[in-house]
Parts: C-alpha cells; sequence; structure tokens
C-alpha cells in the first residue's frame, strides 16, 4: 500500500500539539536555556574567566550536557509513543481508520522529532542571541551546526525509542529498556571501549577505535563538534585517533543519519507484520 504524506501530517500535527498542551515542549525549552545559560557564563571558570566569551568554549561545554539530556529526553518522549497506544486500546481503534501501520508510525515519528527540534531551537535559542550580540553574529554558524547536531541526535534515540515501543509488551518493559539503551549508549559503551583499550595496550580495539565509536550516535555527536572547531579539538584526546577520512561531515552526518533510518524501518517492519 501506498504511503500518503498527507495522512502523516495529520497525525504529526496531533502529536506536536499534544506536547504544546500538556507543556512539555515548554518544560525541555526551560531546561535547555537555564542550563545553557549557566554553562555559557561559567563555562570558562576553569580557566579563570566568567562571561560570555568564546563559542568555541561554549559549545564544548554544552556538547557534555547535550550527550546526557537529549538522549534521555528523546527515550522518555518516544518509549510510549506506540505501546501507550496499545494498552489503551487507542492503537486498534486508530487502525480502523483510513491509515495504515507505516504511515502511524512515520506521523508520531515526525511530529514527536519536531516538538524535540522546536524546544532545541527555542531552549538554545537564546544563549545563541546573547552570545551573537557579544561576540559577533559569525558565531551563530557554529552555534547553528552544534543546534542541528543536537536534533539528529535526539532524532537517533528517538527512532531507537519508537523501535523499543513497538517490540515491547507493556510500558513498563518499555520504560525499562528505554533507560537501559540510555545507560548503555550515554554511560557503559565508552568506559568499555577505554577498558578495551587499557587491557589490550591498545593492541585489539585501538585501530577499531574510529569505527567502534561511529556505532553511538552520542559518540558521532561529539565528534561532529569535537572536529568542527580548533579549540573544541585540542580538549579531547579523540583528536588524535581519528583519521581526517572519518571526520568528515557527509561521513559523520551519513553516519547519523543511518541511527536515524535504520531503528526506524525495523520498528515499521515489526509492526507491519503484526
Amino acid at each position: 500500500m501506498d504511503i500518503e504524506f498527507r495522512q502523516i501530517a495529520v497525525i504529526a500535527r496531533k502529536e506536536f500539539w499534544e506536547r504544546v498542551r500538556n507543556r512539555w515542549v515548554l518544560a525541555v525549552a526551560t531546561i535547555f536555556t537555564l542550563f545553557a545559560l549557566v554553562i555559557a557564563y561559567f563555562g570558562a571558570a576553569q580557566q579563570g574567566a566568567v562571561g560570555f566569551k568564546s563559542i568555541e568554549l561554549t559549545i564544548a561545554s554544552l556538547v557534555s550536557l547535550v550527550i546526557y539530556l537529549m538522549p534521555l529526553i528523546a527515550l522518555i518522549l518516544g518509549y510510549d509513543a506506540v505501546v501507550g497506544e496499545r494498552e489503551r486500546g487507542s492503537l486498534d481503534l486508530m487502525l480502523s481508520l483510513p491509515i495504515t501501520r507505516a504511515e502511524l508510525l512515520l506521523g508520531k515519528f515526525f511530529g514527536l522529532s519536531a516538538a524535540l527540534a522546536f524546544s532545541t531551537v527555542a531552549g538554545f535559542g537564546l544563549v545563541g542571541a546573547i552570545l551573537a550580540a557579544q561576540v559577533g553574529t559569525a558565531a551563530l554558524y557554529d552555534y547553528a551546526g552544534f543546534m542541528l547536531s543536537a536534533i539528529l541526535m535526539g532524532m537517533a534515540f528517538l527512532s531507537l525509542a519508537l523501535l523499543v515501543s513497538v517490540l515491547a509488551r507493556n510500558k513498563t518493559s518499555a520504560s525499562g529498556a528505554a533507560i537501559a539503551l540510555w545507560f548503555v549508549y550515554v554511560l557503559v559503551y565508552d568506559m568499555l571501549l577505554v577498558g578495551l583499550l587499557v587491557a589490550t595496550d591498545g593492541q585489539v580495539v585501538g585501530a577499531l577505535l574510529p569505527g567502534l565509536l561511529l556505532l553511538n550516535p552520542a559518540d558521532i555527536f561529539r565528534i561532529l563538534n569535537v572536529f568542527s572547531l580548533s579549540e573544541v579539538r585540542s580538549l579531547y584526546g579523540l583528536a588524535t585517533v581519528f583519521p581526517p577520512t572519518l571526520t568528515a561531515p557527509w561521513v559523520l552526518g551519513s553516519a547519523m543519519l543511518f541511527w536515524i533510518v535504520a531503528p526506524l524501518a525495523l520498528a515499521m517492519y515489526k509492526l507491519k507484520s503484526e
């Protein structure tokens, strides 16, 4: 059956405005704004300075924040998108309408992605405007790239959340799986790689490290921002282990796109086979 984009747009609009009405967008935007303001002002305190000084140091500090917050927010946003409808009995009702399972899933994904993107831009936009006034509008180019990469990472984890929501039998197991994914990708994965590097003196994992980092959307986000700014690059040891061919924006962007498309395609296949 052909996919009708009008049906997708209807579901996406519904999902987006539900998040606006229940103040989810406002809450996330407020969190991002408050954290970004504090980090932008005090981010250079270790260097003995405070205030809105450097866009690159601000981005370096915000990267560490976003890597923890964005995946968690995206996973919480999407983990019950399908399984929640199934438990409430509204999934069968929605599918009784002239809409396919693929259209339903894509509509939810784009609607939730729009809510996530809107809250991200609204939350970090104020800090961007302040930085532009302090250090010049040229800084907005790098800052816009940071926000775009943050949104793409959020979409990747949202795609994973929808896959979990389709596979889970109930909301409890879906929430547990979402939290487990956050722990694995944000906390455990990098520590495991570092442990393997130390344990093997870099003999086993060293040559494979760049490719292994691309298997984590959070690491792709970090690398995108590390290698886009010279001052930020000097703060991370990753700059010494990545070959130039893997630091090209189109390579990293393609890897992030894979993390957005692949879980969503698997979720669509599983939902259609039910």
